[in-house]
């Protein structure tokens, strides 16, 4: 008898309850101790609720991590921009069937010029469209839509240009600029991990010395993806920290370089002649650096954008453009205004927070997602 309680003891030591930790799992090793005589809790009869194999804990407890968590899925283009300003005023023109004439023109002037396409390009779209309907060559509001559509991919297609690293350059310098709260740091972070897993070598300069709190942001980045960041103290020179990172990423042979640089206004002037002086230190070391000057946008920022732009591209040459923030509640239009106003790529917009959702930029995906061709029955639905 004494043995067989014992072998049973020993059986229920083996459970895989057991590892997790559970107090009441502690009480049954207690009872293995208990003076003979005294039922254990475990000698009871089994019930047909002991049988009942037990709830997942690790799946339920928040303190206890899903052992098989979920892998998101890439959300679509659509799915990301379906919020935008510029998807619900024209959705909701488009979705009462209206009449094919001059107060339809003039509406979707309105719509557009609210959804930060910019005078220019609102101008230039409206205007063509008058006189093809002028011509008659539309038969309804839905074909007006359906060139409305063609011409806003042409508008783009022209900056679709991706950026490719030239294996010539090495390291391949890319120098990030844009005003504070843009992103810029993130995109950073982001575009590492891309040209990682492109199978580039990078280095990470941390420039923005400006702000204590970038430089630890920045080596952040760099631990998480698991390339060095050359960084000095706050408000060391940033050219001459961007002048080492290039040294360091030479000697080690990376691909790769980026760097990032203080977040200023585009109206602070003397912020903005350092952006010279980094080039000018730069060429002392090889003479076409930068190779590549992104000038990070916030989506949000609306024509405020197009004076940004102006302003950098003339005190450091930008040579592209990130679009940061268009998912969620911005209005979507300012890569018209960009497009039409500069000419300049646009090599990447963002479309949420994880490192999947900076994505090169596609004409044909971005307009769909702003303007689908059955928005009209979407907007009622």
């Amino acid at each position: 008898m004494f043995k067989f309680w014992k072998k049973k003891t020993g059986e229920e030591s083996r459970d895989p309850g057991l590892a997790t930790g559970n107090p009441e799992n502690h009480e049954e090793h207690a009872d293995a101790f208990a003076p003979e005589g005294i039922p254990a809790s475990h000698d009871a009869p089994a019930t047909a609720a002991d049988m009942q194999p037990e709830p997942a804990a690790a799946a339920a407890s928040p303190d206890r991590p899903d052992p098989n968590p979920a892998v998101p899925t890439k959300r679509s283009w659509r799915e990301r921009l379906a919020g935008s300003i510029f998807h619900r005023n024209i959705g909701s023109l488009f979705a009462r069937k209206p009449r094919l004439d001059e107060a339809l023109l003039d509406e979707l002037e309105t719509a557009l010029l609210g959804a930060d396409v910019g005078v220019t390009a609102t101008t230039t779209l409206v205007d063509d469209l008058r006189k093809r309907m002028n011509k008659r060559e539309f038969a309804d509001a839905d074909a007006l839509l359906a060139a409305l559509r063609a011409d806003l991919v042409a508008l783009l297609q022209p900056v679709a240009q991706p950026l490719r690293i030239d294996a010539a350059q090495k390291p391949f310098v890319i120098l990030m600029v844009g005003v504070n709260g843009v992103g810029k740091t993130t995109t950073i972070g982001k575009l590492a991990r891309r040209f990682q897993t492109q199978g580039h070598g990078v280095a990470l300069a941390a420039g923005d010395t400006f702000r204590a709190a970038a430089v630890e942001q920045l080596k952040t980045w760099g631990e998480r993806n698991g390339v060095p960041v050359v960084a000095q103290g706050s408000g060391a020179d940033s050219a001459s920290v961007i002048f080492d990172a290039l040294q360091s990423a030479r000697s080690k042979q990376l691909d790769v370089l980026i760097a990032d640089t203080a977040g200023r206004l585009h109206t602070q002037s003397g912020l903005m002649d350092e952006l010279a002086k980094i080039r000018r230190v730069l060429a002392k070391l090889d003479a076409e650096a930068p190779h590549e000057v992104l000038l990070v946008i916030d989506g949000t920022t609306g024509q405020n954008a197009v004076n940004q732009t102006r302003q950098f591209r003339a005190a450091i040459g930008v040579t592209g453009l990130v679009v940061t923030k268009l998912d969620g509640s911005a209005k979507g239009g300012v890569v018209f205004a960009l497009a039409r106003e500069f000419g300049l790529p646009i090599r990447y917009v963002g479309l949420g927070e994880t490192a999947d959702d900076l994505r090169e930029f596609e004409p044909a995906a971005f307009v769909d997602a702003l303007l689908p061709e059955n928005i009209g029955l979407s907007a009622e639905s």
